[in-house]
């Protein structure tokens, strides 16, 4: 079995439950299906450039400690790679997409697990998150990211307060990462590159649900260093996003 047959079928064997057949056998029974993957250049699944987790539904926000100027050129976020470039005044034109607003207005669900795939950025300043929002909170951040501390993710429960700072020898400026986050009502549980790292045991409860959020933000320097002088361009990508539910 090559590795890419390997890797598929892990990640099958990872959406299955054992189930008791007669006789005491294990089978396996299908226990999620694919309920959104993302089209990043698709107007119905995401709207580019404005989001109420800003305030007034952007383009900056100052008060987070961002560079953020939202645009929704879709050179900035509809590739699936989220840039940034620098702008006169000092702030950064920048790459978000949200499910918010949409025709199709996605929502994740308590119950279910999303899994994403990202090159992490290498540029200082550099502030990539995929996370979720609704109605001024029920924030979940899949991860976030700062290449001034290289192997460190940042995966934090909003809606009950849970956070962990992961370390990890595979997270690197510029290295591909693998996301899996389940939504639990009693705990919310990521893995990183297919290991279990934390489970927060504080969970989002039975009637959570809130919008995808992608995005790329630049750090002004207040907890983590603004891009040095005479940066140009900053970028992270994310090669695929699904959302599975039972």
């Amino acid at each position: 079995m090559n590795p890419e047959q390997l890797g598929w079928l892990r990640r099958l064997t990872s959406r299955l439950a054992p189930a008791v057949g007669g006789g005491g056998a294990v089978a396996l029974r299908p226990r999620l299906a694919p309920v959104f993957t993302a089209d990043f250049a698709s107007p119905t699944q995401w709207v580019a450039g404005r989001s109420w987790a800003y305030p007034d539904g952007g383009p900056t926000n100052p008060g987070d400690n961002k560079l953020d100027h939202l645009v929704d050129d879709p050179a900035y976020s509809r590739g699936g790679v989220f840039r940034a470039t620098p702008r006169p005044d000092g702030n950064w034109d920048t790459g978000l997409l949200t499910t918010e607003g949409t025709d199709e207005g996605f929502m994740v669900r308590t119950g279910d697990v999303l899994e994403a795939r990202v090159k992490l950025p290498v540029e200082t300043g550099a502030w990539p998150a995929i996370w979720t929002w609704r109605d001024g909170g029920q924030e979940i951040d899949v991860f976030e990211y700062h290449p001034d501390n290289p192997d460190l993710l940042e995966l934090s429960n909003h809606v009950r307060e849970a956070h962990r700072y992961h370390r990890d020898p595979s997270v690197r400026p510029g290295a591909w990462v693998d996301f899996k986050v389940e939504f639990g009502r009693k705990s919310v549980v990521w893995w990183v590159n297919g290991a279990r790292v934390f489970a927060d045991r504080r969970g989002v409860g039975r009637s959570w649900h809130a919008y995808l959020i992608v995005n790329l933000s630049v750090s002004a320097g207040r907890y983590h260093p603004a891009p040095g002088p005479g940066a140009t361009e900053m970028s992270y990508e994310v090669s695929g996003l699904s959302v599975y539910r039972s």
